[in-house]
C-alpha cells in the first residue's frame, strides 16, 4: 500500500519566510531598474550632454545663411557693369505651403501680380524641388514689402526677405558680355550638396563671366541666429554674421563705349567690337539684340521668352564670338598684303572690264562696267574684284592662307567664355582632307573676294585689322592688365604697311567706297574696307527689296588715326543690305572715342526714328506681347532648360557639310556717295589669252590651282 506524502500545516513562521523572500526579490528587481534609470539619466546628463544641448539649442535658436553680395563687374575705369542693389524681395518653399493657389490669390492682390506673372510662378512651383525657394516679386517698395510681413501668419511658406540683387546698369548692353545670375538648380545642388544654393535669395553665374567666374564672385555667405517659438515666431535676434563679398572682377572694357555701340546698331542685328592697336585691350564687344540680364537674372517669364525665342534677330546667340559670315572685301587688305610678301610688285596692273574670263567661265568684278587699269591701291580703295582674281592665281592660296591665319583668322583666341566658333580659313590641303576633293580654280575666286568656304567672327576680324594698323602680334585680351607685355612684332616691312595704310584710307577720305564713313572730327582721318557678302545659296543682286533673310551681309573694319593708329574696330551686320549698312555704325562708333558728345547728339537723333532707346524699345515691344498674350503665352522654361537654350544658341557653326562647286558672285560695292548700284546684267569680257579681260594662257603658274 502506498503511503501519501503529508503537508505540513501552514504556520505564521512560513508564511514570513514566504513573504520575506518575495519581497527581496522585488526589491532587488526594482533596485537593478533604478540602477539602470539612474545610470542611463547620468550617461544622457553627462555624456550625451553636448549632443541634447545643441538640440535643445537648436529647436530655440533658428540658423539662417545671409547670401554673400557677389563680386562686381567692373570697366577699365572702375564703373560697373554688373553690380548689386538692396532691395525687398517674396519667395515661397513649396513644401511649407498649406495651400499654394490660395496663397499666391492674396499675394497677387497685395502684390499686384497679372495673370502672366501668376502663371509664371505656377509654372515654376510645379517644377521646383520641394526645398528649392520659388521667387513671387523682388525690387518690391516698401508698402508691399510691409503689406506681406504682416500677414505672414496666414500664409506658411512665405518669406519675405531684405537683401542684395544683381543689377546690371546699362541691361542688354551687357547681356552677351556678362552673361546672368539665376537660382540654382537641382543638378547644381546635387553637383556641391551646399546648402547655400537652396537658400532663398542666393543665386550663380548661369552665362559668360558670370558663370566662368562664379568662385571668385561669389563671396562667403553670412549668417543670423534668432530665438523662436515653437510656430517659428521670431522672439529676437541672438546675433548675425556679416558675409564676405565676392571679389570684384575688371575687364579693358570701355563702358560708355560699350553702351554706345549698343545702340547705335539700332534696329540692326549685328555686332560691334574695339580694340586697342598698342595693348589688344577689347574696348567694346557688342552683340545685338540681346536679352536683358535683368530679367533673366529675376526668372524668365512667358512673355519675354515668347519675345525672344520668335525674334528672327537670334537675341539669345553672342554674334561676336559665335556668329559666322562670308567676310567679303574686308579681306583684300590682307590679300593685298600676302601679295607684297610673297614679292608682288604694288604697281603692277590689270586692266578690269568688268570681269575675268579663264578658259570657258567668266568671273564678274562687282562693278560690271569695269575699273579700267588697276594696280594694288586702287584695287584695295576700289575693291576691283579682277585685281584680286588675276594676281592671286599666280601667288597661290596657300601663301594667302598662311597670311589669313597669322593675322588672327580661323583661331580661337584666350577668352573666358565656353566656346568659339573659329571659322574656315581654306587651301587645297584643308579641302582634300574635309571634302577629299581637289581645289580649284573657283575656290581661289571665292577666296579672294572672302567668299565661300572662307568664314569668320566678329572679333577675328577686329583682330586682323588691329594687327595690320599697329604692325604688332596683337591678342585679344578682356582682363585688364595695367602693365601688359609688349606685343612682339608681326615682321611685316614697314613700306608693305604703308601701302595698305594708304589703300584703306583712300576708301574712307579719297576715292574709295566709303566716303560717308569719314569721322567729323577736324584732324583726324579713318582709314577702313567695305565689305558685302552675300548670303551662302542666295542670288538676290544688293539684297534689297526682299525678305530680311535674303539680304547680303555688310561688314567695315577699321583704324585710326591713320598716320598713327589707336583703335581698330569691325562691324558686322546681319542681312544688312551691304556694307552702307555697317560704316555708319563705324564711324559714330569711333567719334565716341574722340568726341563722346557728337556721337550721343547723332544718336539721340537717331533714337528718335527708332522709337527711343534699347531698354524703351524692349519695354514698348513686351507690353505690346503682353496685350496680345497675356497669360495664354506658352509657359517658359525653367532655369535649367533656359541655360540649355542659351547654349544650343551658341554652339559653334558648322562648316559645310558639301563642297562648293561653282564661283559665287561677288556682292556689289557702294559708290563714293554710300549707294550700292542696281545688278545688271555684266558684259562678258574678251581679249587675247593672257591679258586681263581674256583667258588665262597656260604659260602663267597657277600654284593655288
Amino acid at each position: 500500500m502506498k503511503k501519501t506524502k503529508q503537508k505540513l500545516p501552514l504556520t505564521s513562521a512560513i508564511l514570513a519566510d514566504r513573504f520575506e523572500r518575495r519581497t527581496f526579490v522585488l526589491g532587488m528587481g526594482q533596485a537593478t531598474v533604478g540602477v539602470l534609470l539612474a545610470s542611463r539619466l547620468a550617461y544622457l546628463s553627462i555624456f550625451e550632454n553636448a549632443k541634447y544641448k545643441a538640440a535643445s539649442e537648436s529647436n530655440r535658436v533658428n540658423l539662417s545663411l545671409i547670401p554673400p553680395r557677389r563680386g562686381w563687374v567692373l570697366d577699365r575705369n572702375g564703373a560697373a557693369l554688373a553690380s548689386n542693389r538692396a532691395d525687398f524681395r517674396v519667395d515661397v518653399i513649396p513644401d511649407r505651403l498649406v495651400d499654394a493657389d490660395a496663397t499666391l490669390t492674396r499675394l497677387s492682390g497685395l502684390l499686384g501680380l497679372t495673370a502672366d506673372k501668376v502663371g509664371d510662378i505656377k509654372d515654376k512651383l510645379e517644377k521646383a524641388r520641394g526645398f528649392q525657394p520659388v521667387e513671387v516679386a523682388a525690387k518690391l517698395d516698401w508698402d508691399k514689402f510691409a503689406a506681406v510681413s504682416v500677414r505672414l501668419p496666414e500664409m506658411p511658406g512665405v518669406i519675405p526677405q531684405r537683401g542684395y540683387s544683381r543689377y546690371y546698369p546699362t541691361g542688354p548692353s551687357v547681356g552677351h558680355l556678362v552673361g546672368y545670375v539665376g537660382p540654382a538648380s537641382a543638378e547644381d545642388y546635387e553637383r556641391e550638396r551646399n546648402p547655400l544654393l537652396i537658400t532663398p535669395g542666393f543665386k550663380i553665374g548661369k552665362d559668360g563671366l558670370e558663370k566662368h567666374f562664379e568662385a571668385r564672385l561669389r563671396g562667403v555667405p553670412g549668417a543670423r541666429r534668432v530665438e523662436a517659438t515653437a510656430s517659428g515666431r521670431v522672439v529676437r535676434d541672438l546675433g548675425t554674421r556679416e558675409d564676405v563679398p565676392g571679389k570684384p572682377v575688371q575687364l579693358t572694357i570701355l563702358g560708355g563705349l560699350q553702351d554706345y555701340a549698343a545702340r547705335r546698331i539700332g534696329l540692326e542685328s549685328g555686332s560691334v567690337v574695339v580694340m586697342d592697336c598698342q595693348t589688344g585691350d577689347i574696348l567694346a564687344m557688342v552683340s545685338m539684340p540681346c536679352y536683358d540680364p535683368n530679367s533673366f537674372s529675376d526668372g524668365i517669364g512667358r512673355i519675354e521668352w515668347k519675345m525672344l525665342s520668335e525674334d528672327d534677330h537670334v537675341p539669345l546667340r553672342n554674334k561676336v564670338l559665335r556668329g559666322l559670315y562670308p567676310p567679303g572685301s574686308t579681306v583684300k587688305p590682307l590679300v593685298a598684303l600676302s601679295f607684297l610678301e610673297a614679292g608682288l610688285d604694288p604697281h603692277a596692273s590689270v586692266n578690269c572690264a568688268g570681269g575675268l574670263r579663264v578658259g570657258n567661265r567668266v568671273f564678274h568684278c562687282w562693278n560690271h562696267h569695269g575699273h579700267g587699269q588697276t594696280d594694288m591701291l586702287k584695287g584695295i580703295y576700289q575693291s576691283c574684284d579682277v585685281y584680286f582674281y588675276h594676281f592671286a592665281q599666280q601667288i597661290g592660296m596657300d601663301k594667302i592662307a598662311a597670311m589669313a591665319r597669322r593675322l588672327g583668322l580661323g583661331q580661337e583666341f584666350p577668352m573666358p567664355y565656353p566656346g568659339q566658333s573659329y571659322g574656315t580659313v581654306p587651301d587645297p590641303a584643308w579641302k582634300l582632307r574635309k571634302y577629299h576633293k581637289e581645289w580649284a580654280i573657283y575656290d581661289t575666286v571665292n577666296a579672294t573676294i572672302g567668299q565661300g568656304y572662307m568664314l569668320v567672327n566678329p572679333l577675328q576680324q577686329a583682330t586682323m585689322v588691329s594687327r595690320i594698323a599697329s604692325g604688332l602680334q596683337l591678342t585679344p585680351r578682356l582682363l585688364l592688365d595695367r602693365h601688359p607685355p609688349k606685343a612682339p612684332s608681326m615682321g611685316f616691312a614697314k613700306e608693305h604697311l604703308d601701302l595698305i595704310h594708304a589703300g584703306m584710307n583712300e576708301v574712307v577720305n579719297g576715292r574709295g567706297t566709303a566716303g560717308r564713313a569719314r569721322l567729323p572730327i577736324p584732324g583726324i582721318q579713318m582709314a577702313g574696307k567695305t565689305g558685302t557678302a552675300q548670303v551662302v545659296g542666295l542670288q538676290h543682286g544688293n539684297g534689297k527689296n526682299v525678305e530680311w533673310k535674303r539680304r547680303d551681309h555688310g561688314h567695315f573694319i577699321c583704324f585710326a588715326p591713320f598716320d598713327n593708329p589707336r583703335y581698330a574696330c569691325a562691324v558686322a551686320i546681319e542681312h544688312g543690305g551691304g556694307s552702307p549698312s555697317a560704316y555708319p555704325i563705324a564711324r559714330d562708333v569711333m567719334t565716341y572715342l574722340f568726341d563722346p558728345a557728337k556721337a550721343m547728339a547723332a544718336l539721340e537723333e537717331l533714337e528718335k526714328g527708332w522709337g527711343g532707346n534699347v531698354q524703351q524699345r524692349m519695354a514698348a515691344r513686351y507690353n505690346s506681347f503682353a496685350a496680345q498674350f497675356g497669360a495664354s503665352a506658352p509657359r517658359a522654361p525653367d532655369e535649367e532648360q533656359a541655360s540649355k537654350v542659351v547654349e544650343a544658341e551658341n554652339r559653334p557653326t558648322p562648316e559645310p557639310a558639301a563642297p562648293q562647286t561653282d564661283a559665287a558672285p561677288p556682292a556689289p560695292e557702294p559708290d563714293a556717295n554710300g549707294v550700292i548700284p542696281s545688278p545688271t546684267t555684266p558684259p562678258v569680257p574678251s581679249g587675247p589669252p593672257g591679258s586681263a579681260g581674256g583667258p588665262i594662257a597656260p604659260s602663267i603658274p597657277n600654284p593655288g590651282l
